[in-house]
């Protein structure tokens, strides 16, 4: 948890960490699972194929749809796993690893499950200022408010 937060400070835009906390009084034991049981995550690791399970025997393939599912890998083979991408520059990928939940398939995906760098906001404006003024001149506060395009609200 630590390295994921680390990461999600240290970047650039908006970042959304999901953190799974126990609450003893709405849902006590709800991730009991994947708290006590090291073979319940599905450890994310960009660049790697997506493996997890006591010997690492499960994995997880893309299928046609764009959905993922769970495997065991000497059914299908290393080669057909998924490789994860956390740059990958759609969110399908990271939407459908965030549907594997305790509920659907007993697992749950920890780590980053997407990190891409898209312009941020503050970028954005600031870029937009500079060519307003670039195209425009400074501008004049009072000019403006004494100048002849004025409306009367009646």
């Amino acid at each position: 948890m630590t390295e994921v937060l680390r990461r999600a400070a240290a970047h650039r835009g908006a970042a959304f960490v999901e953190i799974l906390q126990n609450c003893n009084i709405y849902n006590d034991g709800a991730f009991d699972a994947v708290r006590e049981d090291e073979a319940n995550r599905i450890y994310l690791r960009h660049g790697e194929p997506v493996r997890f399970g006591a010997d690492r025997e499960r994995g997880v393939v893309a299928r046609g749809d764009g959905s993922v599912e769970i495997v065991e890998v000497a059914g299908v083979g290393e080669d057909a796993l998924l490789v994860h991408d956390e740059h990958h520059p759609q969110p399908s990928l990271a939407f459908a690893l965030s549907r594997l939940t305790l509920d659907e398939v007993g697992v749950a995906p920890v780590g980053v499950l997407r990190d891409v760098e898209e312009p941020v906001y503050d970028d954005l404006m600031a870029e937009q200022i500079e060519t307003s003024i670039e195209q425009r001149g400074e501008g004049d506060l009072t000019a403006l408010l004494h100048g002849n395009d004025t409306w009367t609200i009646s």
